[in-house]
């Protein structure tokens, strides 16, 4: 056994890379309470305080600062610190804290209307090359996209595309470079490469360059962290070294990539080993454990990316979901619950309630209740965490699995994802009425349809229409995502995530659907009310006019939320007709991030009773208010759509309730809160964002913002500071539904 790994218990993992065998054989279940956390230390605190100042800067200015004069990658900038006499865990993307990257290889149009933005102008060197030699996965997706493609994306459709940007959702398993070292792990990438021979197809080809470029972003890494002083080439030998290690690992994968979601995956129990390990040696502290933890964290709350105003439109508060995935239970039936699981919790109220990282509790019925008290008061807190079901997603991904952007899971180092996107549902039902066309650009976007006539809806007639509309859809989406993804693999490949994977990957396609709940209801007013079009002088459904009520998704009415989970069966279904890019499998998902609001924006009035430009509900969420029955009836909705034959990608549900609805003091509050989790996720609900607190509280917020300078709620999926949404995103955050009873 190596000397850094004395102390550990030997398996598969000492001679091949099995980050879960080490975990299995090594990690120690916590059961106790949360009596033996620490508060910050006096290093923490100074870095921290630093930060805080930045961080207002940064808000005042929208970005603190922009690197013009290099090109994103894992070797491309100097070392950079916050408080180098008092960091304990180092690293940086750039040479400062808070200054951005340009990274042109997703597309420089992009880039271009990024820095203007702001008021930056890309150096001339950087602009030539990418303008003359260099050509960048947008360009090569918009030379490929048909007419069809481009038009649906136009009119919105489609919206979301990552055709401008880095598709993110790729967790690199970060921990590989702590266990094992880097040069270990090149070892096993030059044997994987020998080792691809045979006939030179196209596919032999590109998995022989893939890895290749593997093996050199590996080696940038180590000469990377050689800038700050450290040698990763070897396996690290204690907690402070697994702990560094594994952010380099995370580090290199932001300094070359601005993807949608980059992941953190999930390190929690894997560097509590190390820490326990140090414990018992008597060489490392609870306070110096938490310590650490605090400064990892602060490190993965500095990531940042520049976006364009169009991409903060689509996903705002300025996101990089650093998703760490905590909990969750073992096959063996012990949970993966280590004092850790704690620790990380615990910064959220040592550094404040924050959106990054994306702290998210893989629930089980099964969990330590010690620890599902502590995740209840962490959410009445810091509204500040969400929760995915274990209890679902184990017998499918096993239990080295994390959750990627917000509500996907897949196996770590072992499976990667092509990310999509939304498919606008909404749009596409007032297509199957309007004859193809568009109600907002009155353009021709699907082809073999007739305007329909009828003074009133005829429900079997728009559904069958609109069943249809959705095959032509699937097979344009399918089409679109292939393109994407090609492209991509071909201009903007992940390097360094890639290096921490396994070489035969497994594959995931991401598609996803926004106005579900509108949908829903649509059919619903159609099928159970009078719903009658009003037209344009081109016959075009421009409103609606309904007589008589209706059922409404969310109140736990089997007639209309049976409407939602068909129409999602039936899109899934069709999707998985047409074949993927590198054989993926088709993953679908609800979930909508911030973009509910644009969606809405792009389209017109749909037969709920919903107006023109008006936001759709967020993920699998009811429309705001409609969900009257209680906060039970609404997740009950929910629950009932399939995770496991449907919605693989998630089914996003964010819930907000006021304090006195779950009790008059803390203690009630937790009880009743973990009891509501308990019974949402035993029905098979997938995920939910949890929001404790009042209307009265946002609407003070946004008017008076300097009053809540920390104020950090769930708003799809992610968690955002409310002083970062637009003015607009926060209307809508206010508008939801804010359950005063159970």
């Amino acid at each position: 056994m190596k000397e850094e790994w004395q102390g550990f218990k030997e398996g598969n993992w000492c001679t091949d890379i099995d980050v879960r065998d080490f975990i299995q054989k090594n990690y120690t279940e916590y059961l106790d309470d949360a009596s033996f956390l620490r508060p910050c230390s006096k290093k923490t605190q100074k870095v921290w305080e630093r930060c805080s100042v930045l961080l207002k800067e940064e808000l005042k200015k929208g970005i603190l600062d922009v690197d013009v004069d290099h090109v994103s990658g894992i070797n491309s900038y100097d070392a950079g610190y916050i408080d180098k006499e008092n960091e304990v865990i180092v690293g940086l993307q750039t040479d400062e804290p808070l200054k951005r990257i340009v990274n042109p290889y997703g597309g420089i149009r992009m880039v271009y209307n990024a820095l203007g933005a702001y008021n930056y102008k890309l150096n001339p060197t950087i602009d030539k090359y990418f303008n003359e030699f260099r050509k960048t996965h947008n360009q090569g997706v918009f030379d490929a996209y048909t007419k069809d493609m481009r038009t649906a994306r136009t009119v919105g459709l489609l919206t979301g595309l990552p055709d401008a940007y880095g598709r993110g959702r790729i967790i690199g398993d970060y921990r590989r470079v702590a266990l094992y070292g880097i040069d270990f792990l090149m070892e096993k990438k030059a044997l994987d490469r020998d080792n691809l021979t045979g006939v030179m197809t196209e596919e032999l080809i590109r998995k022989r360059e893939e890895v290749t470029e593997q093996y050199r972003a590996l080696e940038e890494i180590k000469e990377m962290a050689l800038k700050y002083g450290f040698d990763i080439s070897r396996p690290a030998q204690n907690a402070k070294e697994a702990i560094q290690w594994t952010y380099f690992g995370y580090l290199a994968s932001v300094k070359e990539n601005n993807g949608a979601a980059m992941s953190l995956g999930r390190t929690s129990t894997f560097l509590d080993i190390y820490i326990e390990r140090d414990m018992k040696k008597g060489i490392l502290s609870e306070d110096e454990a938490q310590e650490l933890i605090d400064q990892y964290v602060i490190k993965l709350r500095m990531v940042r990316h520049l976006r364009t105003p169009e991409y903060d439109e689509l996903f705002s508060g300025d996101p990089t979901w650093v998703t760490e995935s905590i909990g969750g239970v073992g096959l063996d039936g012990r949970s993966l619950v280590t004092k850790n699981s704690y620790r990380i919790l615990h910064t959220l109220f040592n550094l404040g309630p924050a959106p990054e990282p994306n702290l998210t509790i893989l629930w089980s019925t099964k969990l330590p209740e010690n620890f599902k008290n502590y995740c209840a008061k962490v959410s009445i807190e810091t509204d500040s965490i969400q929760y995915e079901n274990d209890d679902i997603m184990r017998p499918i991904y096993g239990d080295d699995y994390a959750i990627a952007c917000c509500v996907s899971a897949m196996k770590v180092g072992k499976q990667m994802q092509f990310f999509g996107a939304r498919c606008n549902l909404a749009k596409a039902l007032l297509y199957a009425i309007n004859g193809g066309i568009d109600e907002v650009k009155n353009i021709k976007v699907l082809d073999g349809y007739q305007i329909m006539t009828d003074e009133v809806l005829d429900y079997d007639k728009v559904l069958n229409t609109y069943y249809k509309v959705l095959e032509d859809v699937a097979s344009l989406y399918v089409d679109t995502m292939n393109i994407i993804h090609y492209m991509h693999d071909k201009y903007a490949y992940e390097r360094g995530q890639m290096a921490l994977h396994d070489t035969e990957v497994e594959r995931l396609m991401a598609f996803g659907v926004a106005g579900l709940s509108v949908v829903a209801d649509s059919l619903s007013a159609i099928k159970y009310a009078r719903v009658k079009p009003i037209r344009n002088q081109d016959g075009i459904s421009i409103d609606f006019e309904i007589e008589g009520d209706f059922p409404k998704y969310g109140n736990d009415d089997d007639r209309v939320d049976r409407i939602a989970t068909s129409i999602l069966e039936k899109f899934y279904k069709e999707l998985c007709r047409h074949p993927l890019y590198r054989d993926a499998k088709h993953t679908l998902s609800v979930l909508t991030i911030t973009s509910n609001v644009v969606y809405g924006e792009k389209t017109g009035a749909t037969p709920d009773g919903r107006k023109a430009t008006e936001p759709f509900a967020p993920g699998a969420n009811p429309m705001h208010e409609r969900d009257t029955s209680g906060a039970l009836a609404s997740l009950n909705s929910v629950a009932k759509i399939d995770y496991a034959n449907c919605c693989r990608d998630g089914v996003s549900n964010t819930f907000s309730i006021i304090p006195n609805a779950l009790g008059e003091d803390l203690p009630s509050r937790i009880e009743n809160l973990v009891n509501i989790l308990d019974g949402y996720f035993a029905q098979g609900a997938h995920h939910l964002n949890v929001n404790v607190l009042t209307r009265e509280t946002l609407i003070d917020a946004m008017e008076n913002p300097e009053k809540y300078p920390l104020l950090t709620i769930r708003v799809s999926g992610y968690a955002v500071r409310f002083n970062r949404l637009t003015r607009k995103q926060q209307q809508e955050v206010i508008s939801r539904t804010f359950h005063s009873r159970r």
